[in-house]
């Protein structure tokens, strides 16, 4: 939760200052809730309470498949997480593949470029001190 301080100037002069000509400034501590982090508090506590739970209606609970066929279940539970992450995935349009096509042959044409150079400058510096050329 943010906690903010706001200052007021009052009118008059307050009990415990003098009476001058200055107003006296009072503090006056406010609290602001922030919903998101209440709404995260809700449903972490409420993950805690179904964690405390044994077995949710309509699961089955993750035993330990038998050891001949347990590579196989391994295999189908990684497939299908897999696909489930897949199937999240938020694919770009045609328009944005473009782009993105284009700037990796653009910085591999110039990534090449620099290469060609460097191995040029080298050739001819190696050949001036060996005397090749």
């Amino acid at each position: 939760m943010a906690k903010i301080t706001r200052i007021k100037a009052s009118d008059g002069p307050s009990k415990k200052e003098d009476t001058s000509d200055t107003p006296a400034i009072t503090r006056k501590k406010v609290v602001v809730k922030d919903k998101k982090t209440e709404k995260t508090k809700r449903e972490k506590a409420k993950a805690d309470e179904k964690k405390i739970s044994t077995v949710e209606p309509g699961k089955k609970s993750e035993k330990k498949p038998f050891f001949l066929i347990a590579p196989f279940v391994y295999l189908w539970r990684y497939i299908r997480d897999s696909w489930m992450e897949l199937r999240q995935v938020r694919w770009p349009n045609r328009k944005t593949t473009w782009k993105m096509v284009l700037a990796v042959v653009v910085y591999s044409a110039l990534f090449m470029v620099i290469i060609l150079l460097l191995d040029l400058f080298f050739s001819w510096l190696f050949g001036l001190i060996l005397g090749n050329n």
